[in-house]
């Protein structure tokens, strides 16, 4: 079950634009961060660290691989507004270099689900 802080978000119960912006902004200001799951359709929102949002998912279930960090900046236009960099990410077992997300398909999955998750 997700603690008391963290924000979660599904097709089933999305987020609006405003309210993601009330979370960033009593938390970090102008950013929120973020874990996806791929394979569940899932976001959880709102912690001080990914690592705690994907402890929560990996909990509740989810698999190591189809989780993702990202930031949200709810008052930047265009793509810029979701960013890929988490310490999370760094998976070089599953062929994830980077603090960012490698893979193209998976950058494209990521951004589709917040697209749906978060009603912009």
């Amino acid at each position: 079950m997700v603690t008391t802080h963290m924000r979660r978000v599904s097709p089933s119960d999305t987020i609006s634009l405003a309210d993601l912006r009330t979370l960033a902004q009593a938390r970090f200001g102008d950013m929120i961060k973020g874990v996806v799951d791929l394979q569940r359709r899932v976001m959880l929102l709102d912690a001080d660290l990914h690592a705690d949002q994907e402890a929560e998912l990996l909990a509740e279930g989810s698999a190591q691989r189809d989780l993702w960090g990202i930031n949200l900046y709810p008052d930047v236009d265009g793509s810029d507004w979701l960013e890929f960099d988490s310490m999370i990410n760094l998976r070089p077992s599953f062929g994830n270099r980077s603090r960012g997300v490698d893979d193209p398909d998976t950058r494209d999955g990521i951004t589709a689900l917040v697209n749906e998750l978060v009603r912009r």
